[in-house]
């Protein structure tokens, strides 16, 4: 039997006890809307509601969705920002400056130890010229005079100085150490400290290169690399 014609007879029985105000809404295949009333009831309600004929019953309407039908839910628009990045650049700078400032002074300290131990090795490489003659403008152990016998010991360290008056490209000290320069005699002379009081210098041509006393030569003045 077709659904709509069961709808239709009890929409025909119960018609003289409900009166205009029985309606029957029947979904099929989709939102259907049909209310069952006679025709002169109907044109006599248009635009009236319910609730405001005198002692009306409550309507019931009813509603039914497709199967298709589909809900949707706005989703409000979320937004973010990226946190604040802290600034660090002058902490960074003071940081590299301190570095850098450590860094250097390592530097001089090991060149001032390089130096140290350079002018140590210098005495030492002094005495292995000991006995070595002199000879008036030489500058190797075959012969030397005593600018050529000083400018000889400091190569063999690797430290270039100017064979004559080669003070000058030094730094004058009162507290001499080994490896140090020994100018004597307002310059007439010149031979290396080698510590306690004593230098090894191309003495002349009598004596060659010999150890003797800083004091047994005349004045001295002392003069240092560091």
């Amino acid at each position: 039997m077709n659904p709509l014609d069961s709808v239709s007879k009890a929409v025909s029985v119960n018609a003289g006890t409900v009166g205009r105000q029985a309606a029957v809404i029947a979904a099929a295949s989709g939102l259907i809307l049909s209310i069952g009333m006679p025709a002169n009831a109907a044109d006599a309600n248009i635009g009236v509601s319910a609730s405001a004929e005198s002692g009306s019953q409550t309507t019931q309407l009813a509603v039914t969705a497709a199967p298709t039908a589909t809900v949707s839910f706005e989703r409000p628009a979320v937004t973010t920002e990226a946190a604040p990045v802290t600034e660090t650049l002058a902490a960074q700078s003071s940081d590299e400056t301190a570095a850098a400032g450590s860094i250097t002074a390592k530097a001089d300290k090991l060149t001032d130890a390089a130096k140290s131990a350079a002018a140590s090795g210098l005495a030492a490489i002094a005495y292995t010229g000991i006995g070595h003659p002199y000879v008036w403008g030489g500058t190797t152990p075959s012969g030397w005079d005593c600018s050529g016998f000083t400018q000889w010991v400091y190569a063999q360290a690797g430290i270039s100085i100017p064979r004559v008056n080669a003070w000058n490209a030094m730094t004058p000290t009162s507290t001499p150490a080994p490896g140090d320069l020994v100018m004597q005699n307002g310059g007439a002379h010149v031979g290396i400290y080698v510590g306690n009081g004593m230098m090894i210098s191309a003495l002349n041509p009598s004596d060659g290169t010999i150890l003797h006393a800083v004091s047994a030569t005349g004045t001295s003045s002392f003069y240092t690399l560091r």
